[in-house]
């Protein structure tokens, strides 16, 4: 019978790890939602979704660890059967990554326009899935650390289809961007940001699938593999939320601007409500007390500094004077697009 110590210890880092994935992932959500609020409501909504289910698979890890640690600790039973919330650990993975997969196959075939790629993609992470839920079922029906070696084949399914899922998402993701090359050095340089970016979180993700199947055949009786799989649905989300986090930095980079900082930055310059300009500067009639005109000239106010912001002002906007004929003011209904 094998010890505790043998047991557990690597199941114990693979928690260890998914909980400081999962303190980053906090952050970087954070950040999205502070910086991109003018994204649209349905990948809000998938984003939250992701955090919650995030939440859900943090919470079964330490509770997987709970039990034979704690609860059943120097029985038996620590040693011969599961944990119970392990079988909770695949399905969870693939319902987060299975989702995050076709995202980005969906944003693929817009980049490259080959609808065949995304289905590929799709399908692999539809087999991924279907390989998840397999051995979920299997952990309920073996329970015992002796027959690990029988979660062999619903094992594979699994990691290997995603595996395959995320090179060709990387892949397929380099070589679209770097056909997107301009020859300008300022689009170049961002463009081979973006690749760097995208293989550098692309690969992760599928070296630890790789790793998580390679451990589980090679060294079947022991819980090595638990020490890449626990951390591998925080991999999923945090590469999906550092890309999406990264569109701010390949505008500044694109703009030559690199000073913003999301956490740390002028929340007022992010605002973009002004309560005043002088008429000076936005040109407007002297002896004009309400109207409407052209605001080009407030758009090249606002982003002065800040070509990172896209700032969008409704051509017709109604102002008025107040009684130094020198300020107008915006009318407090205007709209920021």
């Amino acid at each position: 019978m094998p010890s505790v110590d043998l047991l557990y210890v690597l199941m114990l880092i693979g928690a260890f790890l998914n909980a400081i994935l999962y303190g980053v992932l906090v952050v970087q959500i954070f950040i999205y939602f502070q910086t991109y609020k003018k994204d649209s409501p349905w990948i809000k909504c998938f984003i939250f979704f992701l955090l919650i289910a995030e939440t859900l698979n943090t919470g079964f890890d330490i509770g997987m660890m709970y039990e034979p640690l704690i609860l059943k600790y120097a029985t038996p039973a620590a040693t011969t059967f599961f944990p119970f919330m392990l079988a909770a650990d695949p399905i969870m993975t693939v319902i987060i990554s299975t989702p995050i997969q076709m995202f980005i196959a969906w944003r693929i075939r817009i980049i490259s326009r080959a609808n065949w790629l995304a289905v590929v993609i799709c399908i692999f992470a539809l087999i991924s899935l279907g390989g998840g839920v397999w051995l979920t079922y299997t952990v309920t029906v073996i329970r015992r650390f002796a027959r690990k070696p029988e979660l062999h084949w619903p094992a594979l399914t699994w990691l290997a289809a995603s595996a395959i899922a995320d090179v060709i998402i990387t892949v397929s993701l380099t070589v679209s961007l770097s056909k997107r090359k301009t020859g300008f050095s300022g689009t170049d340089d961002a463009i081979n940001k973006i690749i760097r970016l995208t293989v550098q979180t692309g690969l992760i993700t599928a070296i630890f699938a790789i790793l998580d199947v390679v451990c589980f055949l090679v060294l079947p009786h022991t819980t090595m593999n638990f020490v890449w799989d626990f951390a591998l649905s925080k991999l999923y989300t945090n590469a999906l939320i550092s890309t999406l986090n990264a569109r701010a930095g390949w505008n500044n980079i694109a703009n030559g601007n690199t000073a913003n900082n999301v956490l740390f930055g002028d929340d007022s310059s992010r605002r973009g409500h002004l309560e005043t300009f002088t008429s000076t500067n936005l040109r407007s009639p002297p002896a004009l007390t309400t109207g409407t005109f052209e605001l080009e000239q407030a758009r090249s106010t606002l982003s002065k500094g800040r070509p990172d912001l896209e700032f969008g002002i409704s051509v017709a906007k109604e102002i008025e004077t107040v009684h130094d004929p020198s300020i107008v003011r915006f009318d407090h209904n205007s709209s920021w697009q």
